[in-house]
């Protein structure tokens, strides 16, 4: 096993595949259909297989669950690994998509910005972002009033997110947004977001995790749909502090049918 920590290892990952996206973004390239609105991109395999080479390389020991290629191994200790959080954005040339790397368990996760540059991290007590090899601590703020809303919704959830959008309350509290990436979870954590509402079951999700332990590093409040502790219960609510975490939780619950 490689001597450096698990966050270094995370990093670099996260690093390999963000290499891989910002060299391939703006370059056409083949689609391979998941579901009629769902597809993954040369660029989503490419960046799976950088992130895997350090993974294997660093932690050979370790088991590896990826959104491109599945499960590879079983171990006592898993790395969940999503390439590209954001590939309809991506192939659209729209600049909003991440690279996400997380040790489940834990709390260790990467989360890389590729057009920026920019790593969002945690080893899982303290959250920094790394900018040219510099790090500052990442420090959630609701300054920016802006919520990101994800309605990308479960099957069965009758549109959840179209009706926290349209919530009167939220729309005269905040402004609201649809990033469609979970980058906007480590943009909570860095303060460019004063909250994040997702709905479905994220428990060892790759597309999820890596944001989810970001945000509780940097001291979120993350809770479940009903403020409860995330993953008791379905759905995310995520805020920088207490007031707009209540305020978001509030609509959450009302509506909820």
């Amino acid at each position: 096993m490689s001597t450096q920590t698990d966050a270094e290892v995370a990093i670099r990952a996260a690093e390999a595949g963000a290499a891989v996206v910002r060299a391939k973004y703006g370059v056409p390239l083949a689609r391979y259909d998941k579901s009629p609105t769902d597809f993954a991109t040369e660029a989503d395999l490419e960046a799976e297989r950088a992130i895997l080479d350090v993974l294997r390389t660093a932690r050979p020991g370790d088991a590896v669950i990826g959104e491109e290629y599945g499960a590879d191994g079983r171990a006592a200790r898993t790395w969940l690994v999503d390439p590209l959080c954001g590939t309809l954005n991506f192939a659209a040339e729209t600049p909003l998509f991440s690279v996400n790397v997380a040790l489940q368990g834990p709390g260790v996760a990467a989360v890389a910005q590729p057009l920026t540059g920019e790593v969002f991290w945690t080893d899982g007590t303290t959250a920094a972002v790394r900018r040219d090899g510099a790090d500052s601590p990442a420090t959630p703020s609701a300054t920016s009033l802006l919520v990101d809303v994800d309605v990308d919704d479960p099957p069965g959830s009758d549109l959840l997110g179209a009706r926290i959008l349209t919530d009167p309350t939220l729309l005269a509290t905040f402004g609201l947004r649809v990033s469609s990436t979970t980058l906007a979870l480590a943009w909570v954590a860095v303060g460019r977001r004063a909250g994040y509402i997702t709905n479905g079951s994220l428990v060892d999700s790759v597309h999820f995790t890596a944001g989810i332990q970001l945000c509780q590093a940097a001291g979120c409040v993350v809770t479940d749909f009903r403020g409860q502790p995330v993953h008791t219960g379905p759905g995310l609510v995520v805020a920088a502090d207490t007031a707009t975490h209540d305020r978001l939780l509030e609509v959450v619950s009302r509506c909820l049918r």
